[in-house]
Formats: C-alpha cells, structure tokens, sequence
C-alpha cells in the first residue's frame, strides 16, 4: 500500500473514530474534540478541533515536532498539536490520542478530582488505575504539555489524563482500543456521580485485575 493510500486510510478510520464517540453519546454538545492517530514513527495525522461532521480531507499530517507535512492544519488547532505530540514521544507503543470534553468525565477535570477506578469496563479496556489529573496550564502552552508529560513519566501504565479545568486525554495502541477506554472512562464517570448520591462507590476487591484477566484469556482459548 502507498504512503498516499495509508493517510487516506486513516483519515477514514479518524472519521470513523468521531462518528462511534458522537454516537456512543461521549462527545460535548459543542462537539469539540481533537483525535489524532500515529503514521510510522516520527508522524500522525490529527483532525481540526470540531469534528461533527468531519471529513477525511479536514486531517492533517504532522512530524511529532509539530511541523505540518501533509494537509492543512487550521490555526485554531495549532495549539493541540504538542499535546498529542508529546504523548507519541513519551509513548512509543501509542498509536492513537483522543481529546474530547465528555460531560461526566470533564466534571472530574473541573473539579480537579482523579478519577478511580472503580467499573469493570475500566479495567477489561486498560485503565486498571485512577485516571490522574494535570495540573491547569493554558492549551497546548509549554506549562500544560510539561505537566502531561510530567504525568505521564509518574504514571507510566496509565491511559488516560484529565487536564485540569479542561477535558480528557486518553490514548491506545489503536484507535478502536483508545475509543473504547474513552468510552469505558466516560461511563465509569457517570456511575461515580450517582452512586455519590447513595453513598459513594466501593473499590473492587483484591485481585479483581488479575482474576479479570485470567477469565478474559480463558474466553479467549
């Protein structure tokens, strides 16, 4: 397949990617959100900042030092560009970074609160942790990249970051894999404020990750 054919294909699954997240009811009502996917090593694509509607030929190609090889960047999004790059420079097996403000998930953002772990889509799709929150800085300025990457350094199995007064942040291996853990996250989220109203969720017992995983691969077998 040509390099022209690979852009142009996960362009489409970028598409793809915005339509599942819209539909899965995890998107903002502005539809603000910014998703981005790695092409080889040193590059990905990332689509403008408003994806209702997006279309393959609205998405970008960018280095990981942020220089536009491929499509145009609109200068609204320029400044999302470090802070999907710098989560493919500290995470080399990451191959997709989705950013949206999802309701539930942007409460804990705003209230500067990590989020626990404490369903078990959280744990089956790869955040078997709290979701940790980054310190408040200006989007995409060097204090709000330097605290992702601070984050991220500490945590180094973590999947997700809340930005502080701002959003979520979650990454994969692939698209499909970080939609579902945006997903799961956002649910986990919506389950956490109501069962506070009832008296507050309950950590799962010990062991629950490994007996989690032990029963995925005998499904598996």
């Amino acid at each position: 397949m040509s390099d022209t054919q690979v852009e142009k294909e996960l362009a489409n699954q970028l598409v793809e990617t915005a339509e599942q997240l819209f539909a899965a009811g995890v998107m903002s009502h502005s539809g603000h959100a910014n998703l981005s996917a790695r092409l080889g090593a040193d590059r990905f694509m990332l689509t403008p900042g408003f994806v209702r509607g997006l279309r393959p030929e609205q998405v970008a190609v960018l280095g990981l030092d942020g220089q536009v090889s491929g499509g145009r960047l609109q200068s609204a999004s320029s400044e999302i560009v470090a802070m999907h790059g710098i989560v493919y420079r500290a995470r080399p097996h990451v191959g997709a970074v989705l950013h949206t403000h999802s309701r539930a998930a942007t409460a804990f953002a705003v209230a500067n609160r990590p989020l626990p772990c404490h369903t078990e889509p959280m744990l089956r799709f790869g955040q078997a942790e709290e979701v940790p929150v980054v310190p408040w800085g200006p989007r995409g300025s060097d204090v709000s990249v330097r605290g992702i990457a601070a984050i991220l350094e500490e945590r180094p199995t973590t999947s997700a970051v809340l930005l502080a007064n701002h959003g979520l942040l979650v990454f994969g291996p692939t698209l499909t894999d970080a939609a579902h853990l945006l997903m799961a996250i956002e649910e986990s989220a919506e389950a956490e404020l109501d069962a506070a109203a009832i008296g507050g969720a309950v950590d799962f017992p010990a062991g629950a990750l490994e007996a989690l995983r032990a029963s995925i691969a005998r499904a598996a077998s």
